[in-house]
């Protein structure tokens, strides 16, 4: 079995297609895929099965990083409370924006095109955002769209937040006017990676509507539902789920005792999937290593090892490996670009 394509939430899809962030022509284009794919609108919604995001690339075949970012803002600006499935009643509950962004952790449930990664400072939480849509413009619109969107609703759930931003990891669009609004002052484009800075004294901020009750029983039922989504789903998310408790200190033979199966057996389910042991863990630690490094009170020595490396050498040679830089000069690189 192979892993399912990454996608975004049905109701959020439609809902899109209904407003006015698409043209005409868009909108018609989307429609045929739909007819093509022997499905409605309707039975999208009423399936609750994530909308492959690859038919964004067949309606928009010339999509680059410029005109994802500017889709991403205006498909953002049509985010709605009700628009995220079982992850709007939470949501309309949180009595704190730490409670809102408790609830990025069950993202898997609605869309599996785009995964947070989180660590906390004394300063702030800073929320790293890295897209899976395995096409870098895509990512580019999923990132937006997400981390945009989450901003909108934090408005709507506590009023204008200015001290939360959203760091992108590329270059401000050509047509920088395209970015005025809502977000005018919290977009940081050029920044070392995408993520969400969220000082430590807005995270207690109230929400508009508390329900502590709503919230808890939510929670609990969420909590079921990623299970029942990891099992179905595939056999690399349910590695990667059990990687994500700590990825640097869970060897194959670890991870295959935690699956009750043998290392041949999980290897061979995983090359099925299309991936390896190595590949998933890899990627976690990537991620972590790179949301760890946005922290300047830690060092590199201090990541490394909370990360299962031996030794420094050991963490900067992969580091490198993964992005094409030691992990100063990650840190040293560039100088952020107000949007």
């Amino acid at each position: 079995m192979k892993s399912p394509e990454p996608g975004v939430p049905p109701l959020a899809f439609v809902q899109l297609l209904n407003s006015d962030a698409l043209g005409p022509q868009a909108v018609g284009r989307f429609r045929a895929i739909i007819d093509r794919e022997g499905t409605s609108e309707l039975e999208l919604v009423q399936r609750d099965r994530q909308v492959p995001i690859r038919w964004f690339r067949e309606v928009y075949p010339g999509l680059d990083h410029d005109e994802a970012t500017s889709l991403g803002l205006s498909f953002a600006e049509h985010a709605q409370l009700t628009s995220f499935g079982p992850l709007s009643l939470p949501l309309v509950s949180s009595g704190s924006v730490a409670e809102v962004f408790e609830l990025l952790g069950y993202l898997p449930i609605i869309s599996s095109a785009l995964r947070p990664h989180f660590h906390s400072s004394q300063r702030s939480l800073t929320v790293g955002l890295t897209g899976h849509t395995g096409d870098r413009d895509l990512d580019c619109l999923v990132i937006t769209y997400g981390g945009a969107a989450l901003l909108r609703l934090l408005d709507m759930l506590t009023g204008p937040l200015p001290g939360v931003t959203m760091n992108l990891a590329w270059k401000t669009p050509q047509s920088p006017q395209r970015i005025a609004g809502a977000l005018a002052g919290r977009l940081v484009f050029g920044a070392r990676a995408s993520f969400i800075d969220v000082p430590v004294d807005i995270l207690q901020a109230p929400c508009r509507f508390p329900d502590p009750v709503a919230y808890r029983m939510a929670i609990g039922e969420l909590r079921r539902s990623l299970d029942r989504h990891t099992a179905a789903t595939s056999f690399t998310e349910t590695v990667r789920r059990l990687l994500e408790e700590d990825p640097g200190h869970i060897s194959s033979h670890d991870m295959a005792e935690l699956l009750a199966v043998s290392p041949s057996t999980m290897k061979r389910r995983l090359h099925e999937e299309g991936t390896t042991f190595r590949d998933v863990q890899q990627s976690l630690l990537r991620e972590r290593a790179i949301v760890r490094l946005l922290d300047r009170s830690l060092t590199v020595g201090q990541i490394a090892i909370d990360l299962g490396y031996s030794d420094l050498g050991n963490f900067s040679h992969a580091f490198k490996r993964w992005t094409g830089q030691s992990p100063s000069e990650f840190r040293q690189f560039g100088r952020r670009e107000p949007g």
